[in-house]
């Protein structure tokens, strides 16, 4: 084992995922969010991330992401 280690050629970011969402607080109604949980059990996938995918389709032409598109 080496008594010093160079680490100037290293990023500093390195290991870090690129942040492409937000933590927020909303309220929601119970039957809502009753819905999405059930779709969430039914699907396998999370109801945050179906909730993201109902908001996304009322958007305007949302463009895919680039790894979410190949």
């Amino acid at each position: 084992m080496k008594s010093e280690y160079d680490f100037s050629n290293t990023a500093n970011t390195a290991g870090r995922p690129v942040k492409r969402k937000t933590r927020i607080t909303i309220y929601l109604d119970d039957e809502v969010l009753q819905q999405f949980r059930s779709l969430s059990e039914q699907s396998g996938k999370g109801y945050q991330t179906l909730i993201n995918a109902a908001l996304r389709t009322r958007l305007p032409q949302v463009r895919p992401e680039p790894a979410l598109a190949e």
